[in-house]
C-alpha cells in the first residue's frame, strides 16, 4: 500500500530492524569464505599453503579429503589455535589514512578422529572425523556483517564464521580409498511485528529467531599407486600417490522479516512491511587434483584446484543488499607447491601458492568490493614425541606461519547516495596477511 508518512515510518521500521539483527549480529565484520579455504586448518595446512591439504593423515583430511583418513589408523584428539592478522589498505585523494580493514580473525580449533568400527564385531575400519573452528578464541558463534560501503570493503579475510565439518573415510579396494563427509552452516530467519509510536517507541512485540542446518557434501578418493599396482613388490610407482576431492557449494545466509503499525497512521490490518535476504558467507564449488611423492624422509606435493565463484553471481541476485551492484566473477585455478623434510622427530614444512582474484568487477555500485590476486607463502614444522612423560600415547605438536602478500590493484568507487562525494574516485588496494597457526595432537 502507499505509504503516506515516509520519515516517522521509517524510523519506526529502522527500530524494528536494529532489535531483529541484534539478535543476530556481534557487530564484527565477516567475509566470504571460511578459514580452511582461506588460510588452511592446521599447522601441515598453514604451512604448506594447503599444498599438503589433500595428504594430511590428521583430522583436518575430514574437510579436504576425507579418503586420507584411512592413512592412520590410530584415534586422535587435536587442539589448536589460529591467528591471522590483516592489514588491507585502500588509497586513494579522498582518504586521510591507507588501511581500510585490520580486524584479525582468531580460532580455536578442535578435532577427533576415531574408527567407528571398534564399536561392532566388523573388522573393515571406517574412520570418522569432526573438526570444529570457534570465532575470536571461542567466544563468538556468529560473525555477521552484510552491508553497502562508499569507502570500499576487502571480499575476503576479517572475521570469519563458525566452521563445522564432520566425515569419515574407509579403504574401497587395496590402494584405494573413499570419503565423504558435510560441512554444516548456518541458515538464520528472523521475524519482528511490533506496533510503535511516531516517537520510535514500540509495544506489543512480537520476536522470532530461528537457525537451521544447511549441510553440503564432500566428496573425495585417493589412490596409492604401489599398494593398487604392486602390492608384493618394489617397482617405480613407490610412493606415488593421487587424490580427488568435490566440495559443495555452501554458504550462510540471513533473512529479517519486520513489520510495524503506527496508531492513526497504519493499521495492524496494513502494517508497514520490510525484508531483507542476505548473503553473509559463501564457499564456491571446488574441484581438487593432488599429486604426492614420498620418498624415506622427505614428501613433495602438487595440488590444482578449480573454485567455482561464478556460482555467486546468482546468489547475489536474490540478495537485497547487493542484487544492485551487477557483481561478476571468474571461475579460477588456484596451483599449490609443497615440500616435507623428516629428520629424526622433526618434520619441516614448506608451500607456496598463486591465486587470481575471482572478482572481475573493477565497479560495484554501493558495494564497492575490493579483492587482489595473491601469493601465499608458508612455513612449519611438526614434533613427535613417542614418551611424552605421564600421558600414555605420542603427541605431536606443530606450529606454522603463512604470508598472503595482496597485489596491488585498482577500483573505482560507485555509489548511489547523494551525500557521497566520492562517487567516480579511483582507489588503489593492496595488502597483506599474517597467520600464526599451532596444535597439539594425541594418538591414541
Amino acid at each position: 500500500m502507499p505509504v503516506r508518512s515516509s520519515r516517522p515510518s521509517l524510523k519506526a521500521l529502522t527500530l524494528a530492524v536494529a532489535t531483529t539483527t541484534a539478535g543476530l549480529s556481534l557487530n564484527a565484520q565477516a567475509s566470504q569464505g571460511n578459514i580452511a579455504d582461506t588460510y588452511g586448518l592446521m599447522p601441515l595446512d598453514v604451512g604448506s599453503a594447503q599444498g599438503f591439504s589433500m595428504f594430511n593423515p590428521n583430522v583436518a583430511a575430514t574437510y579436504y579429503n576425507p579418503a586420507y583418513l584411512v592413512k592412520d589408523p590410530r584415534a586422535e584428539l587435536t587442539g589448536g589455535i589460529f591467528h591471522g592478522r590483516h592489514e588491507l589498505e585502500a588509497s586513494g585523494p579522498d582518504r586521510n589514512g591507507d588501511v581500510l580493514s585490520d580486524s584479525p580473525t582468531q580460532h580455536v580449533l578442535a578435532g577427533f578422529k576415531a574408527d567407528a568400527m571398534a564399536l561392532t564385531r566388523f573388522d573393515h575400519p571406517v574412520y570418522i572425523g569432526v573438526i570444529a573452528g570457534i570465532e575470536k578464541f571461542s567466544r563468538e558463534l556468529l560473525s555477521f556483517n552484510s552491508e553497502t560501503s562508499s569507502q570500499g570493503q576487502f571480499f575476503q579475510y576479517d572475521r570469519q564464521p563458525l566452521f563445522l565439518n564432520i566425515g569419515g573415510g574407509t579403504t574401497l579396494w587395496r590402494g584405494l580409498s573413499g570419503g565423504f563427509a558435510t560441512r554444516i552452516t548456518l541458515q538464520n530467519e528472523a521475524a519482528l511485528t511490533t506496533s510503535t509510536s511516531l516517537g520510535g517507541q514500540t509495544q506489543y512485540e512480537k520476536l522470532s529467531v530461528e537457525a537451521k542446518p544447511s549441510i553440503r557434501s564432500i566428496l573425495s578418493a585417493n589412490l596409492d599407486w604401489e599398494e593398487t599396482f604392486c602390492p608384493d613388490r618394489s617397482c617405480w610407482l613407490d610412493g606415488f600417490e593421487t587424490a580427488v576431492t568435490y566440495r559443495a557449494t555452501s554458504s550462510t545466509r540471513t533473512k529479517v522479516y519486520a513489520n510495524t503499525s503506527i496508531p492513526g497512521l497504519l493499521p495492524p490490518n496494513q502494517p508497514l512491511e520490510f525484508t531483507i535476504s542476505t548473503l553473509d558467507s559463501f564457499q564456491p564449488s571446488i574441484l581438487s587434483v593432488a599429486f604426492q611423492y614420498r620418498s624415506r624422509n622427505w614428501r613433495a606435493a602438487l595440488t590444482v584446484e578449480q573454485q567455482n565463484w561464478t556460482d555467486l553471481e546468482e546468489e547475489f541476485e536474490g540478495d537485497s543488499i547487493r542484487d544492485q551492484a551487477n557483481i561478476q566473477f571468474k571461475d579460477i585455478i588456484v596451483p599449490r607447491l609443497a615440500a616435507q623434510y623428516q629428520l629424526g622427530s622433526l618434520g619441516f614444512i614448506a608451500g607456496v601458492a598463486w591465486q587470481e582474484s575471482a572478482l572481475e568487477s573493477d565497479s560495484t555500485l554501493d558495494v564497492n568490493y575490493f579483492d587482489n590476486d595473491k601469493i601465499i607463502a608458508g612455513v612449519g614444522f611438526t614434533m613427535d614425541i613417542n614418551n611424552p612423560g605421564f600421558f600414555s600415547y605420542p603427541i605431536q605438536l606443530g606450529i606454522a606461519y603463512q604470508y598472503q602478500h595482496l597485489m596491488e590493484r585498482d577500483f573505482t568507487i560507485s555509489t548511489s547516495d547523494p551525500d557521497a562525494t566520492n562517487d567516480g574516485v579511483e582507489v588503489s588496494t593492496e595488502g597483506s596477511v599474517d597467520v600464526l597457526n599451532g596444535s597439539v595432537t594425541f594418538k591414541f
